[in-house]
């Protein structure tokens, strides 16, 4: 019965153990995403006027 226990709480550890470093790893991850090129669309009006008094 003893040795049922220990074996329980070496695992119920190492899973412990594991989960703090995979969520401390995810915490370190940097997202990157690629920058939004403008799109016809998407430019602004009063830029739109100034290109038309030049």
């Amino acid at each position: 019965m003893k040795i049922i226990l220990i074996i329980c709480i070496i695992i119920v550890l190492v899973v412990l153990f594991l989960t703090l470093l995979s969520t401390n790893k995810a915490y370190k991850y940097e997202h990157t995403i690629d920058p939004i090129e403008p799109t016809k669309n998407d430019t602004d009006p009063a830029e739109e006027e100034k290109n038309k008094k030049n």
